[in-house]
Formats: C-alpha cells, structure tokens, sequence
C-alpha cells in the first residue's frame, strides 16, 4: 500500500493523519542519515584503496567500516524507500483487480509486511541488547563493539513497521473501509 507522500493522499486532520505526518518526516529524517551513512563507507572504500595502492600501507578499519556503514544505510533507508513506493513489487495479480479485491489484497500484503517487520524488529533489538550487555566485539584486528553495528538493524526495522502502519492508515484514510 505504498504511496507518495503528495498532499492529495494525506489526511489533514485528527491523529491519523499527525501520525502519517510524523513518520513520513521521521521516514525523510532517516533517509538523509543513510545518504550519509552510504558516503561516509564510499570514503572508507576510497581511502583503503589509496592507502593499499598508492601508499602500500595495511589497513585495519576501512572494510568492516565500509560493510556496517553501506548496510546500516540499507536499512535505515528502507522506511523512506517504502514511503515513496521505491521498492521492487510484482503487481500483476493486484494491477489485474479492482474495488474490494484489490484493496483486500494490498492490505494483506502489508500486514504481512508489518508482522515481518515487527519480528525482525524484536529479533534485532534483543541481539542489540545482547551485544552491548555481552560486551560483544567483532574479534578482527580493529575489534569495535558490535552493538553500533547492529543497532540500524533494530532502528531500522522498527521505523519500517512504523511506516508500514502510516501506509496501512494512509490507504484508509483515502479509499476507506470495505470489509
């Protein structure tokens, strides 16, 4: 039930409509982190490769920098990704359809979406938790606590079923209830 965040399809009063407002801010608000997230390990990348091959030099930190950074970028951008509709979908069968059908589909899809979301939520903010009690590090040579690692994946998926609620409200919000 993914849909653009354009006037038309927000609803402008009453406390659905602040919360598709907060979450589609929040949503852009994340984005912008993972945009930075994603530049800050292409740096780390560019500077292994000029340290390895221009200098000749070890490095340390710069790939598993790299690989938490780009991957913390994925997931703290999938709210925005699914606010604005960019993810890869099928929709033959739900193209094919109209009135109930159609929006019964699109509504269940979503709610399976949403229960995936909150498991993987609660899965990931219990390993966080574990990993900051456990004092968990990566055991590599830069050896740095795993939790801030693990933490967009918490983050990430949380905001995600946060948003998956706004599109579901959204979606009824405009094309109201039929079942």
């Amino acid at each position: 039930m993914a849909h653009s965040s354009s006037p038309s399809l927000l609803p402008n009063r009453g406390a659905t409509g602040a919360y598709i407002r907060v979450m589609d801010a929040v949503s852009g608000a994340t984005a912008v982190l993972a945009a930075a997230a994603l530049a800050a390990g292409v740096l780390a990348v560019c500077h292994m490769i000029f340290m390895r091959y221009a200098l000749g030099q070890s490095t340390i930190w710069q790939t598993e920098f790299a690989v938490f950074s780009i991957t913390g970028a994925m997931l703290l951008g999938a709210p925005y990704v699914l606010l604005t509709g960019g993810h890869v979908a099928v929709t033959v069968l739900p193209d094919a359809l109209s009135g109930w059908p159609r929006k019964l589909m699109l509504l269940t899809a979503s709610l399976v979406g949403l229960s995936f979301c909150v498991a993987l939520a609660y899965g990931a903010w219990l390993y966080v938790l574990e990993a900051w009690h456990g004092g968990w590090t990566t055991g590599t040579v830069w050896n740095p606590p795993l939790w801030p690692a693990l933490l967009p994946m918490a983050i990430g998926a949380s905001l995600l079923s946060l948003q998956y609620v706004a599109e579901i409200l959204r979606g009824e919000a405009n094309h109201g209830s039929s079942h």
